[in-house]
């Protein structure tokens, strides 16, 4: 029960509360001890619970429904602010002090203002170093993070420690082509992302625990089969749980699992064992029979290069149903969360026998474009023979953001600094630069594992080189998105004098499957446009931010707090989840909690089957995305009460693309963010990674209808 989310301290806690007061996850400490009695007081009051609706509709609950969230307990136990908007609920200095000492999901508290806007980390912070998620505070001492104290020594023997799962730096050493491209992967970003690890405790903080691993074990499937709580910091982690979707995440797997939402079974052993390959092992037998040349050992006491003994022909390995494990789920009621297999499957693509790996894993990012050629290893400084060579670079949506230094996936990085010494490495101060350590006085208040000058310039060397290969892999994922969306030239619909009007469509140019994919609930594809006079003042705006960065969509704080008009004209592909509200009708909501009228909200099966509905029928997704091939046109009329004169007016159009919305980062930060981050500098660095797909711009002069000059 504990790998699944539930603590048994927690559910022995809730029995000894009054029901009444059960509406949300209780406050527990790990003292309590579980007896017989209380687990027939949930056994009992869960047998007698409907779970067909989302929230009670009977009588005696009409206190509970006043509120529109379904996790709030009743109003009259609220603050003011609650009551009003519980978007927005920031709990007082004294809630959070006496929340942190007994919860142990918050990372870090965060900002006691009530203020809309996300608090800015101060100039003057110094780095802060996060708790593990669902650990105790830690006692008040000082932490050990010298770069050659036993401590650090620790980690970087752990670091290569790899009797039952070796790590993708294993694996570089003869593979290097393929471990550069990954490193800088979605796949191996998967489960570093502060934004995913706090939205998946979040999920977890409000399901009380029951939804267990169901996200984190596509992130992370050698940390789930390590069976490390779903809750822990990346710093606790062991190395190659760090790395994700690693390299023996797919190559030891030797069944064809299905669609079964990342549930794997990664094959144990160390580097001598077998792998799993499109190939077989004719090429390992001739390595291993030249073993003068390529200077390999199988023999685990013998000197020499470690090699793995036999490589098996895994064939589901090159299929799309192989992709299909993690990147279809389903959620435990029946709601279809990601569908990009099942949206490929009903695709031209598939149609004409191009695979997912013809696609993603081919020269070009996105787009059938074959396969290179060449050594799918090099041992001891020799190649193998040539063959056709898939990337490993995985390019997606999503961004690092990251310190440089713990991202992408460098061997030299991690063996040199511990990932908490690298947070306290200052970057943007310029530590490590002639201009910095020329200027800085001697007394400098340096972290003990940044004392030494020297560490310090060749922690810039490895940044540099880092930032480097960030910037390769934003061309990579800029490559990927535009070959899945285009921009149609502007088309003037009116401008004559007092009328402006003009369209605009969008084009999903893959047959592969919808744009966006996967995630769509959490993906912001948006149009942000522009129309400036002739005097270069903007006069209309749509697709512009709050001052959180959020678009002005029904879940910006601020146009929910009526502070900013709601952006009628956005363009947004971002698909949104419905909820079924207690009296009758739905709201868009950021995370769809599937709950029940039980003591706690619990993730639970549909009662009868979801094929009669084709969803649960308390939550539902409004897709919002271009299928294959097609497009969406979006029309814009400037009001004429801002059309001064006959111009010319300048219209600019640009096809935004970021990997998630702000709106996450509010609906989350209650949890904390690993590595110590804010939520300030989460969603700042959030808005920093967005690319602009594609831009158009026209220029009209009113008094001559629909002569538009485009450039």
């Amino acid at each position: 029960m504990i790998r699944n989310g539930i603590k048994r301290d927690l559910i022995a806690a809730i029995a000894a509360v009054p029901m009444a007061m059960c509406l949300t996850a209780g406050v527990v400490r790990s003292e309590t001890t579980v007896s017989p009695s209380s687990f027939r007081q949930i056994e009992e009051h869960l047998a007698a619970a409907d779970d067909l609706l989302l929230q009670p509709a009977t009588n005696d609950q009409a206190t509970a429904s006043q509120s529109d969230d379904l996790l709030l307990p009743a109003s009259s136990d609220l603050p003011a602010s609650s009551q009003s908007d519980d978007l927005l609920h920031q709990p007082s200095s004294s809630d959070k002090s006496a929340a942190s000492e007994s919860d142990d999901l918050l990372l870090q508290p965060t900002s006691q203002s009530g203020d809309l806007l996300l608090q800015p980390t101060p100039d003057d912070a110094t780095p802060s170093i996060a708790p593990a998620i669902g650990a105790p505070a830690p006692p008040n001492k000082p932490e050990d993070t010298a770069g050659t104290t036993p401590v650090a020594a620790a980690q970087h023997e752990k670091l290569f420690a790899e009797n039952r799962f070796p790590a993708a730096t294993t694996c570089a050493t003869c593979h290097p082509k393929q471990y550069d491209e990954w490193s800088a992967s979605q796949h191996a970003y998967a489960q570093l992302s502060p934004v995913f690890l706090t939205m998946q405790a979040a999920i977890n903080n409000k399901t009380s625990g029951t939804n267990g691993d169901f996200c984190i074990r596509c992130h992370t499937p050698v940390g789930m089969n390590l069976e490390e709580s779903v809750y822990v910091s990346n710093f606790e982690r062991h190395p190659t749980s760090r790395e994700g979707v690693t390299c023996i995440a797919c190559h030891r797997v030797n069944r064809n699992y299905g669609k079964i939402s990342g549930r794997l079974a990664v094959v144990e052993g160390d580097i001598f064992e077998p792998v799993f390959g499109p190939k077989g092992d004719d090429e390992l037998k001739r390595v291993l029979d030249q073993p003068e040349t390529y200077r390999v050992t199988t023999d685990r006491d013998a000197p020499g290069r470690a090699i793995h003994t036999e490589v098996e022909r895994f064939f589901p390995l090159v299929t799309s149903g192989f992709c299909a494990t993690c990147h279809d789920v389903t959620l435990v009621n029946g709601f279809r969360l990601e569908e990009a297999f099942a949206e490929y499957h009903q695709s031209p693509a598939s149609k004409a026998g191009v695979s997912c790996q013809d696609c993603h894993m081919g020269k070009e990012q996105g787009v059938a474009s074959g396969y290179e050629e060449g050594p799918a290893a090099i041992v001891g400084g020799v190649p193998t023979q040539s063959r056709k060579l898939a990337s490993h670079f995985f390019a997606g949506p999503d961004h690092s953001i990251l310190q440089p230094g713990l991202f992408p996936l460098n061997v030299k990085a991690q063996s040199f600094k511990t990932m908490r010494e690298w947070m306290a490495f200052d970057d943007a101060a310029g530590w490590g630069t002639d201009a910095f350590e020329d200027a800085a006085p001697r007394d400098y208040p340096f972290p003990e594992a940044w004392r030494s000058i020297d560490d310090r310039y060749d922690a810039r060397k490895i940044i540099q080189e880092q930032k480097l290969r960030l910037e390769k892999a934003e061309e990579r994922r800029l490559e990927v998105l535009r070959n899945g969306l285009a921009l149609s030239e502007i088309d003037i619909l009116s401008a004559e004098p007092g009328t402006l009007s003009f369209s605009v469509s969008v084009r999903n140019i893959t047959d592969g499957h919808s744009v966006p994919t996967g995630f769509d609930a959490e993906r912001l594809m948006f149009l942000e446009v522009t129309v400036a006079n002739s005097d270069g003042a903007v006069i209309y705006r749509s697709g512009d931010r709050d001052p959180n960065g959020d678009l002005r969509d029904s879940h910006s704080a601020y146009v929910h707090a009526g502070e900013l008009p709601l952006d009628e004209d956005l363009f947004n592909l971002q698909s949104k989840f419905l909820v079924r509200l207690l009296r009758g009708g739905e709201r868009e909501q950021v995370l769809p909690i599937n709950t029940s009228q039980g003591v706690l909200p619990f993730v639970r099966p549909e009662a009868l089957p979801t094929t009669i509905y084709g969803r649960p029928r308390n939550t539902r997704k409004h897709k919002q995305t271009i299928d294959p091939l097609g497009s969406r046109t979006a029309t814009y009329a400037i009001p004429a009460d801002v059309l001064t004169g006959s111009g010319p007016y300048a219209v600019s159009v640009r096809l935004q693309a970021q990997m998630v919305p702000v709106n996450l980062i509010l609906a989350i930060q209650d949890i904390g963010f690993d590595y110590g981050m804010s939520p300030r500098q989460v969603a700042d660095a959030v808005v920093d990674g967005t690319l602009t797909i594609a831009e158009r711009q026209a220029t009209v002069t009113l008094d001559a209808p629909k002569q538009a000059t485009t450039q």
